[in-house]
């Protein structure tokens, strides 16, 4: 097999947010573990509202698209906005419908990683439910685990590493998993 490609999606329009700072973590551990990433964050997110009966496309949402079909493996980082993702997160979602008639439809197929980040506890867990539904929808296999971080305390050192071993325990296993999938999924692939 050669070099699987993950890729990571969230953010906030502010760029360095919390939610990029994870996913941006995640995306450390999955190349730790053997895959090229590449991560489109923040004000790459920046996208007009998703309008399927105009095929015309930005270049910043041609590009997503575009890495959606190549990846072999997705991570998506939301921040909690009232008790679910944020509209960027959700719109950019809305673009893999453009995926609609290509031979792997959609998420297919594919492993996603789910992280929630929020100002507390209670947005995390809706949040992660949010994504989670998403990623079936688009028929994505959410990992077993979900991250939520809890944004009320400090998770990242001044040079952007996270501090937070709770935190950096389950990117670890939320890693593993995608990786575990990707290469389950080549192995099946390869047998058919």
């Amino acid at each position: 097999m050669s070099k699987p490609f993950v890729l990571g999606i969230g953010g906030t329009t502010r760029a360095g947010s919390s939610s990029e700072l994870v996913l941006r973590a995640a995306l450390k551990e999955i190349e730790a573990l053997g895959a090229e990433t590449e991560c489109v964050a923040g004000p790459d997110l920046i996208l007009p509202l998703y309008a399927p009966e105009n095929p015309e496309r930005d270049p910043k949402a041609q590009r997503l698209i575009e890495l959606v079909r190549k990846a072999d493996g997705i991570v998506i980082a939301s921040p909690g906005y009232h008790g679910s993702i944020s509209g960027m997160i959700k719109n950019a979602l809305d673009y893999v419908e453009d995926t609609a008639k290509d031979d792997r439809v959609y998420l297919d197929g594919r492993a996603v990683g789910c992280i929630a980040c929020a100002y507390g506890w209670q947005a995390t867990g809706s949040t992660l439910i949010a994504l989670r539904t998403i990623v079936h929808a688009l028929r994505g296999w959410p990992t077993p685990l979900g991250v939520a971080a809890n944004t009320t305390t400090r998770l990242f050192s001044e040079d952007g590493d996270c501090s937070d071993a709770g935190l950096n325990t389950n990117l670890r296993i939320l890693a593993s998993q995608v990786m575990h999938f990707v290469h389950l999924s080549a192995a099946l692939k390869e047998t058919a």
